[in-house]
Parts: C-alpha cells; structure tokens; sequence
C-alpha cells in the first residue's frame, strides 16, 4: 500500500497560504529547502512513516525543484540529521530540468517541432544555421536569423504548446495581461468557449475547488484564501524568484547514490518535449539496462520505454502517447 503527501508549495499555490506578505516571497532553492524541511517535520509528527520507502515526486517545473529537495535529503543523511529519511528514488514528469541552455526545454522546441513535421527541413537548417543553433539569445543585428524565427513563429503560434495535437481553443492566458486573465478567469469564461479544450477542464476544476463542500472534505481552513486557482499568475510572475535554471548536475552526482529515477514525457508536449529530456538523459553517460521497446496498456501501444544503469543507480525512461 503506497500512502501520498501531495504538497501545494510555494505558499500562496492551491490550497497553500502564508500568515505574512513577507512568507510568500520564494525561490526554486528556498520551496526545496522548505519543502525538505516539512517533510522532516511530517515525519516527526507521524514516525510510524518513518521506515516507508520515500519516492519525492513532481512534474513541469517540479524538474527543477524536487532534484534539489532529493539532494537535500541525501546531504542530511551523510551529515547523520534526524530523523534519517529513507529515501529510495524520485519520479519526474514532462520536467522542466535546463530551461535557458543550448539544449535545454526552451531552446529545444524548435527541433522537437522540426521532428513532429511542423516545421520543414529547409526552415529548421536554416534558422539552425544563421541562429548557430540558439534561438533564446539571438544577436538583434542578425537579420537572417530574425526572419528565420519570424516564419517559425508564423508556423507554431496556432499550435497548442502542451499537446500539439490539441486544438489552440479557449483563452491564451498566458499571452494575456493580468486584466484580461482576471476577466476569463471568472465566471462568465465557459461563454467563451464553444466546443471542448484542455481549459474547458480547467474552468470545471476552478469552480468545484472553490465549491465549500469540497473545501470542508478537503479539511480547508477557513478564510485562509480568497479563492483557489490552478495556477497563482501574481506568485509566477510578480513574486517567485527563478534562482535555478538547470538541474542536470544534480542528476549526474545522483547516479553516485543508490537511486531510483523514473522519468516520463509525453511525446506530443512541446513545452518540456521528450527529445530534451532524452538529450539530457544520454549526457548522464549510463549503461543501457533495457533497449528502447513499447510498452502497452490492454494490448495497445501506451509508449515507449528504455532502461538506464550505472553501478547502484537505475533509471528508467518511459515516453507516453
């Protein structure tokens, strides 16, 4: 039986509050400082836990933190702190791990979207060439390269970045000001919608999280927050501070440890796409345990899946469809 702590963190996402202007204000280091630090607490409080394999998950941007809480950890335990957490592993995502880096998850969309056939071999070794392979510092005298992204853009901006085989439906918030966000947020936005989109769910979702049945099942304080929202845009843009932008190393010292990492992406989001996180894999240098190969649910092709190994440390990547 596997028993789950799922945690709202940084305070102020979801469900999660601070009792001060002051504690809302974090960074990647300090929500993975914080976050360790609860899970010390936690244990404490509920020792009979204590001896349960420990796997820290997380997805997204979760690339970057839970690395940094999986260290933590493991600096404890070579320092001898208490409790002793027995840490086994840690699963990961679609994780954002080198955002700003020649290959990282940003950078990388153009060639994940060269492969997905959305953009042509002329267009791609073309902008590959006169941007010298790094489309997030372009020279702005570089005219070749400008025009380039300029037809690239033309080519991906009606695509949904997170599952290109989605329709692009539903308010772009992200590419909205904070008055027009505020405005779709709200109650009239399923107006706005005609027929289904990934943000028809989301509109569902903001509406039974903020039902008070729900709260009261949930065990919600009461008048902690002001309303929920699946993602906290004033926390994002205006307070949280982004001191972390690659955790490659992290998983380099961890294939020093006695670890489990299972590792996912699914293969039609191009916002943290699959072949990034394979390039980053492959720069671990590990043996191949088990060879790229299917794997299935009820008989149908659900991905793709490969085995990695280096002395105590196992890795297994899987894509899903």
């Amino acid at each position: 039986v596997a028993n789950i702590i799922f945690l709202d963190q940084p305070a102020g996402t979801g469900f999660s509050y601070a009792k001060t202007a002051e504690d809302y204000k974090c960074s990647g280091t300090l929500s993975a400082n914080l976050t360790y630090h609860f899970l010390i607490k936690w244990l404490i409080n509920n020792p009979k836990y204590l001896n349960n394999p420990l796997y820290i998950a997380g997805g997204s941007y979760s690339g970057i933190t839970v690395p940094l809480v999986v260290d933590q950890v493991y600096n404890g335990i070579e320092a001898g702190s208490q409790p002793q957490l027995n840490i086994k592993g840690y699963i990961l995502g679609n994780p954002f791990t080198d955002m700003y880096g020649k290959l990282g998850e940003y950078n990388g969309r153009i060639g994940y979207a060269h492969r997905m056939g959305l953009l042509s071999d002329e267009l791609y070794m073309s902008a590959k060439e006169n941007c010298h392979g790094d489309y997030l510092n372009v020279d702005p005298d570089n005219d070749s390269c400008n025009e380039d992204l300029q037809r690239v853009t033309q080519c991906l901006e009606k695509i949904y970045t997170f599952h290109i085989l989605e329709p692009q439906c539903g308010p772009l918030l992200l590419d909205m000001p904070p008055y027009a966000r505020r405005f779709l947020q709200s109650a009239a936005a399923p107006l706005l919608v005609e027929s289904w989109c990934r943000y028809t769910n989301m509109i569902y979702s903001k509406k039974w999280a903020n039902t008070e049945l729900v709260q009261k099942a949930l065990h919600i304080r009461e008048r902690t927050i002001i309303e929920w929202a699946r993602c906290n845009e004033t926390i994002k843009e205006n307070i949280f501070i982004y001191d972390v932008s690659s955790t490659v190393d992290y998983h380099k010292k961890f294939t020093q440890k006695h670890c489990r990492a299972l590792i996912f992406s699914g293969d039609h989001d191009m916002g943290a796409p699959h072949t990034v996180t394979e390039e980053w894999i492959n720069s671990l240098k590990l043996e191949i345990g088990s060879k790229w190969r299917p794997w299935f649910v009820e008989d149908q092709i659900a991905g793709y899946t490969t085995a990695y190994f280096h002395s105590g440390y196992e890795l297994m990547y899987a894509t899903v469809k």
